[in-house]
């Protein structure tokens, strides 16, 4: 689902659909102001131990209260403005949010310069880095980050917390959720890539050790070349008991949903958004 053919085809710059969140600035992205929170919120690049490093990561959540923590994996171009704009958003709208930068081990974010987003450069860059993520490396810093946010005064620790994650964040999102269950109890993935293979390490096969219910937005293209998968997670997250909406989402390519790509499908990448938000509504 997310191989380089695909990434390649993604505009390298920023659309005028982006916005800009800081305390109290109005947003330009259709569907701010639905919020809940959306008048002041307080954000941060922040630095996180690990137990392999310092991961630079962003933190953002209401100015006041306390909230259902969301964890965020980014695609495979990192930390950028737009996956920002997106945690803000999600901030505004009741949730304390922690974007990471899954390559800190080997560089801080912004990964490579914008210019080279999407660009075969560009992949040649990013591509290793994705492959450097091994299991165990993405299970001890799901547990890192998560103890981070359960040590924040903004983090409502008596409600569970949930995960997203976008092309290669979406099977992240799977191990982050098997890997801490009593703290994970939603899962969105979109236009995540190898959910669901025919390896022994296949991310599907998380799914018994999993408590969270699942959103799957899969993108018209990438359905294309893989149609198994939709059934295969199907079948996985009934025989154990946890609910998953698994939908493809028509005239879309692959990467459709940040917005700030060519392929960018504001309609239902708004479609999605709002899944996501009824998903946390019922699981968190």
């Amino acid at each position: 689902m997310c191989d380089e053919s695909n990434l390649v085809d993604e505009d390298s710059a920023i659309t005028r659909r982006g916005f800009a969140v800081a305390t109290g600035v109005a947003a330009l992205w259709p569907g701010m102001l639905e919020a809940k929170t959306a008048a002041k919120l307080k954000s941060a690049d922040i630095s996180i131990k690990t137990p392999d490093g310092e991961a630079d990561c962003y933190f953002t959540h209401p100015a006041k209260g306390k909230y259902p923590a969301v964890l965020i994996w980014p695609d495979i171009w990192g930390v950028r403005p737009a996956f920002k704009q997106m945690a803000d958003r999600l901030a505004a709208a009741g949730y304390a949010v922690l974007l990471v930068n899954p390559f800190y081990r080997s560089v801080k974010a912004p990964v490579l310069p914008m210019e080279k987003k999407s660009m075969p450069e560009g992949f040649a860059i990013v591509r290793p880095l994705a492959m450097s993520l091994t299991r165990t490396i993405i299970e001890t810093d799901a547990k890192a980050f998560i103890g981070f946010l359960d040590k924040q005064r903004a983090v409502d620790t008596k409600r569970k917390m949930a995960t997203t994650g976008y092309c290669m964040g979406g099977p992240i999102t799977m191990v982050t959720a098997a890997t801490v269950p009593t703290r994970v109890g939603a899962g969105a993935s979109f236009h995540g890539g190898n959910l669901a293979t025919d390896k022994p390490d296949s991310p599907h096969l998380l799914v018994p050790k999993m408590r969270a219910q699942y959103l799957f937005a899969v993108a018209e293209d990438d359905d294309q070349k893989v149609r198994q998968e939709k059934e295969m997670l199907r079948t996985a997250f009934a025989a154990a008991g946890l609910p998953a909406e698994i939908e493809v989402y028509t005239g879309t390519k692959h990467g459709w949903c940040p917005p700030d790509g060519k392929v960018y499908n504001e309609a239902q990448a708004e479609k999605a958004w709002a899944r996501m938000l009824a998903l946390f509504s019922r699981a968190l």
